[in-house]
Formats: structure tokens, sequence, C-alpha cells
């Protein structure tokens, strides 16, 4: 090998750029131990893995390597000839943070003189002092020279501290050296005002001294030249791996060899030279002298030709082994070539050439998803992604007991009673083992600083005062404690140990008193034990004049979040403003804590989050922070989160949320990039000033996401052949304006001003950079998560460090291709095929977001950067929609929606609207005239489904952004708007933009027409909006109204003065409000069109007729004198009183069916026993007993419920008095009668005497379960909907009586209402009806969605005509069990509907489950729905016959029998 360094070994494109990070790393030429701050071990050769990577595949393999730090900022000269040629000079120079250079220049001794060593540092400043010692030995302790630089002293008899004087425009000072044992000198820079220590790459500076002239044995010696190359590479290495220049190479060279001679003039022989260097466990294996290693492949070379081999394989996946085993093949190959004789530099060239042979079979080729128009989906089942976790209700939140106060606690918590004056700051810090508390108050002019440790080492506060940032100023004499040491600029004062009755601990304790003379605080380190402990690597600072956040009144109590957790957050908003690195931070040291709250407390964390992303809150503020700090809080936060997504499955949801907030980060090199590429950049493209360099002081500041966005305004500024508006218009709008730029602590004033020359340059560096700013702060950017899951190398220039990022593993097969096919089609103006490739994507990736891996928050990136892409696609393919076909939006929507489902969990309704749209697609491609009816029913589905999960982010978010919220000050429109914008920056905002561009198409396939009316009646008056029917039902208008409401449930009565309602919502037609609005003759109807109803909402204020018909109303604005005219519309005062006639008590407890009669049981229970016998035997009716009227009275009156009896008086006078906050007290109260055992008998033997089973023969349990039903149907007689509707028709309430009909539950596939006149068109000629899965409940109750419905002409009950598709997406079940049904005497009343209002309660829960229809044989199987429906048809006109009038009917389906359950005249 000749006498340059490797042949060109140091050339940045020669070096292994995937070489592992030491544990150990040289730091200089020489070593010193024991010294204040050591050099760092010196461990130049290990044998540890070495990773390797080539296209994307990651390769390991063992090898000997030389160990290789991180690169350096400063430069290193030496101008080093042969230590025989007196006389000799050594020049050393050195880069030092703050652009401060040192110069290090060591005369050669002459013979009898001694050493001059000249240290400056440039330029001057006041307060530098040398920190230094000097070597007798490599491995010597530091020795003291007698002989020192004048006022020198000597610091703990273990260093000198000298003091530099001016020179010029340097701070210079000079030692002489007369002790010819002296080796070396080592050093370390001090500047006292900014408290900050000056190392040489994390270590000490060390400065060899010549050898003497004419030292015996040096130049005889003959010095192996691989010894002089591997010292000349680990110099190279220590100096920041510079680009040098053939003669700076061989300048570097010889003066390797010249350090190597010296070691030897001192006596160290060649073979601990080599121990030392290469490997000192090869020495111990032989005492001989090593002979000279044969040369090796280096693997920079070995990796390049894996490479080619790799490529001519066709880029296959190799698995770990196989990598392994290719990188040694490519080794052996190049070895070979060496052995021929070759040079190193010739193989080099040879490889660039692809001149080495090589012997690899080509893998067998895989699909090329790029090169095709679309994906091939693979099948899937759908239910797969079923992500199905606890509801909220049934999750408890986790707090852990209140722990008992540390010491420390306690000691703030008496300090802060104890103080004078006001508390303007309180910080605790975490430091060593223990914390510590700094409390500072003010009283007039005097600053008082409470310290408090309870660390159990003596502790020393080495402290200062501050009127600037950053400075270090020595505090007055007068304000120093006893015992404090002065050392220039900073203080050392010892703690004491504090005492007292409370603590059972000793705290170690400092007050220090303070006159107020314009202090900003006090910077300060802390020394334990004789460590030097600082805050994450920086000083200690704590402010004085304390400007705290002007919290407003928290909105609310802070009920339903994480309080404590939300207070806690708002208490450190003022540290989290300083910097990003600290607001990541604080939030990692709170992640355990929001586990322990639950999805409550990562809701906070979300908020919080949230308002920074949004820049609701400050960035930074006043605090100089390294980007790779920030990347690695980044690091720190997202590691924690990606450990409780494992952890925690049912919290992924708000988890990934919060990741999508914070960026990915990358502790070390990611980061540091964004402050080294900057710099090349400007280097590159001679852009060093102006707009370029204001950037690159913000960058070196403190880097934000904003960064992103002004990278990204530069690229279309020099895009645009430089148009400035361009510039402008992209930071405008990404929310940077002119004044954000100005408000930066490192202010952008300028615009960028490039010339043409630099496009090209700009365009790509630029772009590169973009790249490192994405990695860092956009974990959604597509191309940067994508190269971090599939590993990237960029490589160093300079003193720019290079970065490795190895694939993740366990990644399917052909993944990588997937991505590619997406990463080509990402900018198509067609977008159905990229979406197709999109979500293939996610689909694949899935299974391994459920799966433990180290490196799965890279995945979660990825995922959520192909999430964010397919909502960008779908919104730029909306014009590929217009004109489109149905099934056309219908695909959009299913790619959509699957989207939606992989984003979200408990998605289980969203994965059975998704079947429901394949269903739906399927029906059209087979021309089944039923296809639109159906879509529309799963489009009405989708967005039942699409509003329970927007209720769920409302419930979740909302009070925490409020509480939050108000207390950090952020904007109130931000707040109000917090979860609309979450739900925006979704897949749902996408999905319903969607549904709502598909509804009118599907209503006017379907002859759905833009209503359905419920209740046909013309009616005429004044328009009302309001948001929902609940919260004004009590209300009573003055004049006649029509309500244009928000939101109708179907539970809600129909307030006074009401003529028409009009609703977007979609209650059942046989709702409670709708069956009130047909009694009410009140205009009832559903408006699908939105411009419709954004008109009507327009005319409030209103006089307006509205003139319905069964499917479609009109409406036109009228004088006021059409009101005399609609005589059944004009308010004629209150509705006339009717009058009940109170039931008595006839001495029974429980009557059989047999024995029903007006006196004892309501219409409900004598309408049931009426059917029985009368009906065709395949129409079958239920058993049934009832506890008649009066029961209830006389159990309240019975001597066991004396109490509750006294208390239900007490309250019943407070209804009386209007006190309606009673009523929830009255049915609890109810809740606590005890059964007379008289009751029980009797109901015990009706029971078995009818055939139905007694709940007793199950255990006492059950016939508790059983009474508890009994107790809730009495109680609703007091329910707030009933209460306020008996008041409306001034019924007597305390008059009200209620009987319970007892029947046996039959578990039902299908539940049933029957009409037999058609409500919405009065057609007496048709049979309407509707009918839900599982138990009817869902039905004639407040559960959302649509029924099937259908009409049936009488004459021709065979043929039911389907008139809508169930929307429902929950069905009730249950076990076979006991239903109490109510049945009062206020119920079927002349002019008085009281059906429906009050409850009928199972004996046992009913179980939801949510439907999937497109496995239902009611809607897929045709003949089975016909056979069905008309069954249904069939009896509602046999009950109608029996009867002879129109009939309100309820009944079951079980097993394809029909049961009836009750029937009443139709209202």
């Amino acid at each position: 090998m000749s006498n340059s360094i490797g042949n060109n070994l140091m050339q940045q494109s020669w070096l292994p750029s995937t070489v592992l990070e030491p544990q150990s790393r040289i730091n200089s030429s020489c070593t010193g131990g024991n010294t204040l701050i050591p050099p760092q071990a010196t461990s130049l050769a290990r044998k540890s893995p070495l990773s390797t990577e080539f296209g994307g595949i990651k390769l390991t393999t063992q090898t000997k390597k030389l160990s290789m730090g991180k690169h350096r900022s400063h430069l290193v000269f030496p101008q080093a000839v042969l230590a025989a040629d007196p006389p000799s000079k050594v020049v050393e120079k050195f880069k030092l943070d703050g652009n401060f250079d040192l110069e290090v220049d060591v005369k050669a001794p002459y013979s009898g003189s001694g050493f001059i060593v000249d240290i400056r540092v440039t330029p001057y400043r006041d307060n530098f002092i040398l920190h230094w010692g000097a070597l007798h030995s490599r491995k010597g302790q530091w020795v003291l020279p007698n002989r020192r630089p004048d006022k020198t002293q000597v610091y703990k008899n273990k260093a000198l501290r000298s003091r530099f004087s001016k020179s010029g425009d340097s701070a210079s000072l000079r030692i002489e050296i007369d002790d010819p044992k002296i080796q070396a000198i080592e050093f370390l820079l001090f500047d006292e005002a900014r408290n900050k220590w000056f190392k040489d790459n994390g270590g000490n500076f060390c400065i060899n001294l010549p050898l003497p002239h004419g030292e015996p044995g040096v130049s005889n010696v003959s010095l192996p030249e691989d010894l002089v190359q591997l010292h000349a590479y680990l110099r190279w290495e220590r100096k920041g791996k510079q680009m040098y220049t053939p003669e700076q190479e061989k300048e570097e060279y010889e003066a390797a060899r010249t350090e190597l001679l010296e070691e030897i003039a001192r006596g160290t022989s060649i073979q601990d030279l080599r121990a030392r260097i290469i490997n000192k466990t090869e020495v111990n294996e032989s005492k001989d002298h090593a002979p000279p290693e044969r040369i090796s492949i280096p693997d920079d070379l070995a990796q390049k030709q894996a490479y080619i081999r790799w490529e001519k394989a066709g880029k296959p996946n190799y698995s770990p082994e196989q990598q392994m085993k290719e990188f040694e093949e490519a080794r052996k190959e190049l070895q070979l070539e060496l052995e021929k004789g070759v040079l190193l530099h010739e193989i080099r060239e040879k490889i660039e050439k692809g001149e080495i042979k090589t012997k690899v079979s080509k893998q067998p080729e895989k699909k090329k998803y790029s090169t095709m128009e679309r994906v091939q989906r693979k099948k899937r089942n759908k239910e797969q992604l079923i992500n199905k976790y606890a509801s909220r209700s049934e999750q408890e939140i986790i707090i852990s007991e209140p722990q008992p106060l540390s010491a420390i606690e306690l000691f703030a918590n008496a300090k802060k009673d104890e103080v004078d004056g006001d508390i303007v700051n309180q910080k605790m810090f975490d430091i060593s083992n223990g914390k510590l508390l700094v409390l500072v108050t003010r009283s007039a002019n005097m600053i008082k600083v409470y310290l408090g440790t309870d660390v159990k080492e003596p502790v020393v506060l080495h402290w200062a005062l501050s009127k600037n940032h950053g400075e270090w100023k020595e505090p007055p004499l007068d304000v120093l404690p006893p015992g404090s040491v002065t050392l220039g600029t900073a203080v050392q004062t010892n703690f004491s140990h504090s005492f007292s009755d409370h603590m059972t601990d000793k705290v170690q304790t400092l007050d220090i008193e303070i006159e107020d003379d314009g202090y900003l605080g006090m910077p300060f380190v802390i020394v334990a034990d004789g460590k030097w402990i600082k805050n994450n690597d920086s000083d200690f600072f704590v402010e004085f004049d304390v400007k705290p956040i002007q919290f407003q009144p928290a909105s609310g109590d802070g009920e339903g979040t994480a309080k404590a957790l939300l207070d806690k957050i708002a208490a450190l908003e003022g540290e989290a403003q300083k910097s990003f690195m600290h607001r990541f931070n604080i939030a990692a040291d709170l992640v355990e804590e929001a586990t322990r709250w639950g999805e409550l407390g990562f809701a906070g964390i979300l908020v919080w989050m949230r308002f920074m992303a949004t820049r609701q809150l400050i960035w930074n503020k006043n605090y100089n922070v390294k980007p790779r700090e920030i990347s690695k809080a980044q690091d720190r936060l997202t590691d924690l989160l990606q450990k409780t997504y494992i952890s925690h499955p049912e919290y992924r949801e708000v988890l990934r949320m919060i990741m999508s907030t914070v960026g990915r980060g990358g502790e070390g090199d990611v980061g540091q990039r964004i402050r080294d590429e900057i710099l090349v950049i400007q280097r590159k493209n001679d852009c060093k000033g102006g707009m370029m360099e204001e950037w690159h002081q913000k960058l070196h500041n403190n880097t934000s996401p904003d960064d992103v966005v002004i990278c990204q305004a530069l690229i279309d500024y020099i895009k645009s052949d430089m148009d400035i508006s361009v510039y402008w218009k992209t930071l405008n709008d990404n929310g940077i304006t002119k004044e954000r730029l100005l408000s930066y602590d490192r202010a952008i004033h300028s615009e960028p001003n490039f010339r043409s020359d630099q496009k090209e340059g700009l365009l790509r560096d630029l772009g590169n950079y973009m790249r490192t700013l994405k990695a860092v702060h956009s974990g959604a950017d597509l191309e940067s998560a994508v190269a971090n899951c599939m590993g990237y190398r960029a490589e160093g220039e300079g003193f720019m460090v290079g970065v490795q990022i190895n694939p993740v593993s366990g990644l399917p097969s052909g993944f990588p291709e997937l991505l590619q096919f997406v990463l080509d089609h990402i900018e198509d103006k067609n977008v159905e095929a990229l979406l197709e490739g999109l979500l293939e994507a996610r689909q694949e990736l899935k299974p391994l977001l459920f799966k433990p891996n180290d490196r799965l928050k890279d995945l979660i990136f990825l995922d959520l950067a192909l999430d964010s892409s397919v909502r960008t696609a779908v919104e730029r393919g909306y014009e590929e929609l217009n004109n489109a076909r149905p099934e056309k939006v219908m695909y959009f929507i299913s790619l959509v929606l699957e989207n939606l489902v992989l984003s979200v969990d408990d998605n289980e309704d969203l994965v059975y609207c998704s079947k429901g749209w394949d269903q739906a697609l399927n029906m059209y491609k087979t021309g089944d005239t039923n296809a639109a009816l159906f879509a529309k029913s799963v489009l009405d589905r989708t967005r039942l489904a699409l509003a329970s999960k927007a209720e769920w982010y409302h419930e979740l978010l909302q009070p925490s952004a409020e509480y939050l919220g108000s207390q950090l000050g952020v904007d109130r429109w931000a707040v109000n708007i917090f979860t609309e914008e979450m739900i925006r920056a979704g897949s749902a905002a996408s999905l319903s933009a969607l549904l709502n561009r598909l509804d009118p198409i599907l209503r006017k396939t379907a002859h759905l027409g833009s209503w359905q009316v419920i209740s046909p009646v013309e009616a005429v008056g004044y328009v009302v909006v309001v948001d929902e029917l609940l919260s004004i039902q009590h209300k009573s208008y003055e004049r006649p109204t029509i309500l244009v409401a928000k939101s109708v449930k179907g539970e809600e009565e129909i307030p006074d003065g009401t003529v028409a309602v009009l609703t977007p919502d979609m209650p059942d037609v046989l709702s409670h409000v709708s069956v009130r609005a047909r009694n009410s003759k009140v205009c009832f109807a559903t408006c699908f069109d939105s411009s419709i109803l954004a008109d009507l909402q327009a005319k409030e204020g209103s006089l307006l007729r509205l003139k319905p018909t069964s499917s479609d109303i009109t409406y036109s604005e009228v004088d006021e004198d059409e009101l005399t005219s609609s005589s059944n519309l004009t308010v004629d005062g209150p509705s006339p009183s009717i009058t009940l006639v109170k039931k008595q008590f006839s001495g029974r407890y429980a009557i059989s069916s047999e024995e029903f009669t007006n006196e004892m049981v309501g219409a409900k229970s004598r309408n049931i026993a009426h059917l029985k016998g009368k009906l065709p035997s395949w129409i079958r009716i239920p058993t049934s007993v009832a506890l008649p009227f009066g029961v209830f009275e006389e159990v309240v009156s019975d001597d066991l419920n004396k109490e509750v009896a006294a208390k239900l008086e007490d309250l019943k006078k407070k209804l009386h008095r209007e006190d309606f906050h009673v009523l929830g007290e009255i049915r609890r109260t109810v809740l606590d009668l005890s059964a007379p055992p008289k009751l029980i008998n009797e109901l015990k033997d009706k029971m078995k005497t009818s055939g139905m089973p007694w709940p007793g023969d199950e255990g006492q349990e059950r016939w508790e379960q059983a009474w508890t039903a009994i107790k809730k149907v009495w109680a609703s007689k007091w329910n707030e909907r009933a209460y306020f509707s008996t008041r409306k028709v001034k019924l007597d309430h305390d008059y009200l009586c209620m009987a319970v009909l007892v029947q046996e539950i039959i578990n039902a596939d299908y539940a049933f209402v029957i009409h037999t006149t058609n409500p919405s068109s009065g057609d007496s000629s048709e049979i309407y009806a509707e009918v839900v899965k599982g138990l009817g409940e869902t039905l004639v109750g407040a559960y959302p969605g649509r029924a099937l419905s259908f009409i049936s002409k009488k004459h021709d009950l065979s043929s039911p005509q389907v008139l809508g598709y169930p929307s429902k997406p929950i069905g009730l079940f249950i076990r076979r069990s006991i239903i109490f049904r109510s049945d009062s005497n206020g119920e079927d009343l002349e002019g008085y509907a009281g059906a429906g209002l009050y409850d009928s309660v199972p004996m046992d829960e009913e179980e939801e489950i949510v439907l999937d229809y497109t496995s239902d044989p009611l809607i897929i199987d045709n003949s089975f729905r016909q056979s069905i429906l008309s069954d249904i048809a069939r009896t509602g006109s046999e009950i109608e016959k029996l009867y002879g009038s129109p009939q309100d009917i309820e009944g079951v389906v079980k097993d394809g029998k029909i049961y009836v359950v009750q029937t009443r005249p139709q209202m």
C-alpha cells in the first residue's frame, strides 16, 4: 500500500457510510487519567457487528473494523515533519462552537531550552479560562507543572486554571514547559460569562510535545507502513473526516508517522503500538512481534460489490441469512482480485466500471406493480378488519391510589405556607436519584429563592445571576449565603440539611435572598457527590420576572375530562413554550399518567398536541435548541406512544391521532442533518447571505414544522422562474404570514433572491433537504414514510453527517413493489387505480400494526401517510365523478369507506356498511330493480355511522378542548370548532361529501323524491328553526308554528302550538313522535334535500303554507289573512281536559288472561286476551297474566314500605309545586319498594297455572330481577315525556293507574308493527308495515335508522312492495325470558294517544348486536322475503277483520312463525 492514507481512503466516496457508531471513540491523539473531565477510553479496534446495506437490503456481518466516531466541525492542520529534523513546530487549529477559532502553537525545543506553548482564541472574549494539566505518560494522571502563567490558580489540587489576556483581536496565553518528563499537555476551555465548556469532540484537547533534538533510536527504526496507515486513518476520523487535497493527505500521512516515531522514542514498542491501535487481545495471544497484517478488502468496497450482485440477481428480498452470505461472497470476489496483485484503487475503478466478474443467478422476477395500470386487489374477508374493544361505558378509568407525599413534596407544601410575598415561579426538576424544588417569591424589592432536594449525597449549588439570556454574572457579595465560594463569574454554595416533624427523610435546603436589580433569573448547575448534574445537557435556569400565561377561568368544572392531568399540562405550558424539545419531553413524561387515566388521558394529550400543531400555542420562546435535540425528544415521545399502542390496543385510534400531530423524530443523525445540510446547501450554491442566512440562523436556533413549508415555498419559487408571488402564496396557503416569519426568535426579514444559474443546484439540494425536514417533522408525509420503512442512505459531505436508515424487517413479499406503484402514480389525475394501490398497501400493512416490532412507529407513520394520501387523492378525484353513473360514485364510496375502516377502532358498524356497498354494487351489476333502494338504505346507515363517530369524537375530545383551551388562552373560535376540525382532517369528511353527491342520484333512481311524508296534514304557520326537538318539547307556542328541527329521534313530544315538524332526521313512521303527529293532526315530514332544507331555514320568521301529498311537500309564503281562513291551524288555547276514572285495588295481586276486564287491566291486556282462539292457528298468541290496577298503590301502602311511602308523598308534593327535578328521584324511590309475600305467591301461582316459567325456580336472584322489572314499569308513570304529556291535556296524573301485563319473551328473529290503513296516505286499501331484525324495541323506541318498510294491497296480500330497506345498525336479542309491559288506564283514550308513553321492561338485559344485512335472508333471499312479508300482511288483514276497524299491531317472527303480542285501534 502506498504512503497515502489508505490509497485515498479518506475520500468520502470511498468510506463505508454504514459503519455503526462505536461504544468508544478516539477524541484526541493522547489521553489522560483522573482529570476533572476525563477523556474517553481509546479502544481503536473492536470485533463488532458491521451493518451495511445495498439497495434497501440490510446486510450484517462480523468483521474487524476501525471505530468511527461522529463527525466534528473543527478542523486540524498539523504541519508535521520527522521528529529527528530540528527545529520542529506543531500548529493545531480547532473550530469551536460559537464561531470561535482555537490555535495551539508549540515551538520545538533546541538543546538546553524549554518548550513554549502559545494558545490563542479568536475573536477575543474577556472571560476565557484554560483548565489544564500536563502528562508524563499517556496513561498517567495530570501533573501540575511548577512553572505556570501569572495568576494561575490551583483547582482542587487536580488542575490548573489560567486566564487569557487580550492580544489584538484574540485572547492569548503562553505556557512554558521546562520539565523534560512532560510529554503532552491536556486542557479544556471554560467561558465563565456563559458557564460553557469547550471540549474536543466531547473529551480533552491534547497537544503532544515534540521529542527533544537528537533523541536516540528514532531515525533507524523500521516502522510498518500498515501501522502508519491505520494511525493516519484514526487522525482523519478524529479530525472530522475532512476532504483533503493530495498535498494535505501527504502531510497527514507523514504527521502520523512522526507521532508513532515519537512514541517509539519514548520507549513504546512497535508491538505495544499495534496492540493499542489494532486490538489489544491479539497481543495477549503471542508475545512475539506481530507481523504486518494482510491487506483486507474495505467494507465499503464489499458493500458496493454486494449491491452489484443484488442488482444482477433482480433485487430480491433477501432474508438476513442470505444477506450475510451475499456480503461475504462479494468480499471473496474482491479478495481474489487482490491476491492477483490488483491494487485497491484499481479494484475500486473496476467496480465502478462493472469489470469485476461475479457469479450470481437471477432470482425469479416478481410482479412489477409500477408497470401495471392498476394493482390486483386480493380477496379478503372484510369481517377480519373489525377492531372491537370495550365501549367507553364499560372501561374503567384506573387511577392509582393517592401515594403518600414524598419528603420533597411535604417540604414544598410547608414552604409555600411559610413564605412571604407572591410565589412567582415554582419548578420541580428530576436530578440524579432525587428531585430538586425551586420556589421563587417576590415582595417589595426583594427576590427570594428557596431550594430543596431529597438527594442523599452532599449537594453544592454552582450558580450565578443573569440580566440577559445565556449570561452568567457573579452575584453581589452581600447576597451570598454563608460559606459560599466565589469562582469569578460563578459562586458555589453548599446545601444544608433540614428536618421537620412531618418529614421522615432529610431534605437539603438552601435559601438565597436577592435585591431586585433587573435580574432576569438564576442559572445554575448542581454538584452532587462530586458529579456535575445539568438539565438535559443544558444549564438549569429559573426565571425571576415570570409573566405567567393569562389563564382564563376554566370552562366548566372539567367534567368528562382527565381534569388533574389537564391542570398539570396547563401548569407546565410555560416550560413547554421554550421549545419543541421541552414540549415533547414534557409530553413523554405525562404518558404514564395519561395511561392511568385511560381514554380521557390520551384525549387530553391529543388536545394539547393539536393546539400546538395548529399554532395555537407558542413554539419557541427565547430558547436555542439543536435540531437533533428536538428529534431526540420526538423520538422519546413516539417510542413511548409505540409502547402504549401495543400494550393498550383500546387506545390505538387516539394514539394514532397524537402521533400524527407530533412527527416521526429520529434520534441522532437525522435531526443533526437539519443543522448541517443547510450550510452545505449555502456553500454549494453560493447563497450564504440574505434570506438563506436568516433561515439558516432560524434552523440552528429552533427548527419547526414551519421549515417544511418554507422549504416548499422556496422550491415553488425557483420552479416558477423566481416569481416571488409564488413564494408568498405557498407560505400563506399553509398559514405562514410575513408577521409569523418576523416572530421567530431568529426572524426572517428578507425574501429569497436567487440567480438563474443557481436554479438546478438549488432544486436538487432543497429537494433532498425536504426529505430531511419531513423525516423529523412530517410523520404523515408519504415519501419520507416509505423511505423510513424501506430504508435509505444519505451520504455525508464535509462536516455533514451521513444517515443510514435500515429497512423494517418482516415486510410482506412484494410490498416494496406495491409502494413503488403508489409513488409512481401518486400524482395521477385519474385516481381510481391509485386509490386501489393505496388501500391494498394499507391492507397488507394492517397485520403488522398489531404485532410488536421495534420499528412499529415507522409502520404506523407509513399507515398514516397512506391514509392521508387516500384523502388527498379523493379530493383530487371529485372531478372524475362529474356526470358519473351511480355505480362509479358507489365504488368511490366503498374505497373511501374502506380507508376509514382501516383508520378507526370500534369499526364493526362501518365494516358492515362496507359489505353493504359491495352488495349494492353487485345488485347493480345483476340488474336488480331494487338496487337503488337498497343502496339508499346503505347510504343512510353509513351516514348514521359517521354521525355516531362524530358524536364519539365530540364526547371524548370537546370537553378537554373546552377546559384546556380556556386555561391556555386558546382563541375561542379554535376551541369551538376543535372536534369539527378533527373530523374534517380524517376520511369521514371525504366520505360524507361523496354520500351527499350520491344521495340525490339514488333518490331519483328509486323514485323517492325529496321528502318522506309521515303525517300528511296541510298547515299554515311561522317558521322557527331549532337544533333539537327534544330541547323544546315542553314549550308552548302562542301562534301556529312550523318547526324546522335538525334532530328528531322519535321519542319526543310535539310542543303545543306546533302545526308542522320538518326535519332532515329519519324517525320511523311508527315511532312515538310519528304517531303523536298523526293523532294530533300535525304535519310531519323528513326532508332529504339539503338545499330545500336550507331554504326553509332561511325563511325563519316567515309565514308559510305547507301542502303535502303522500310523497312530497310544496310550500309558499302567505299573508297573515290566510291564518283566519285556516280553521284547523289556528291555536284555540289549551287542549281540553280529559277525565280519568281512578281504578281501585280488587284485592287480587295477579290474574290470568281469562280474568282480564276493563276494571282490572288496560286495553293492551284486554285486546291480547280477545285474540285468543279467534285467529287462524298459524297466528300464535303468547300466554299472558297481569298485575291488575291498584296493585302498585297497595304495595306502597304495605307496612313493609312505610318509609318509601312517606318519601314518595314528600316528593309528589314537590312535584305539585312544579319542581320537575324530582321526577327522577320519584322513579328511583319506587325501586326501593319491597314485594309483599302475598304478591309473590299469587303471581307465582298464576304464571305456573298458565304454563309460564316462574323466575324464582331459577333462584332468588332471578326473582329479584323480575321484581325490579315490575317496579320499573310502575316507575315509568313518572317519565318526563309521559308526565308532561298528561299535563298538556290536563289529565289528572294522580288518577293514572298502571297494570302490568306479563308475557313470555319470544327470542325473535324479526319484530314488526302493522298499520292496517296506510298512515302516510290514509289509503285504507293498503296495509303498511315495518320490520326490524331482533326485538321490536328498536322499532318503537328511539333507536337510530329506518326499518324495512313495505305496503301490501289488501286484494293482493301475496305481492308485498318494499318501500325501503333497513338502515338500523343495531338489533336487540335476548335469552328466553319474561317481559313486563305497561298497561295504563291512560292509553288509547278518545282524543289522547297514551300508547308508547310508558315502559315495557324485560327481566333480562337485551344484547345489542351490530347487524350485517348482507347475510340476512330477509334482504338477500327474495322468496324468503316475499313469504315473511306476505304472512305479516295477512296477519294484519285477519286482525282488522276481527275488530272491524283499522288496527295498530305488534308482533314477532320466530323460525318463520308469526306471533302477535298486542293490538290496539289505529289512531
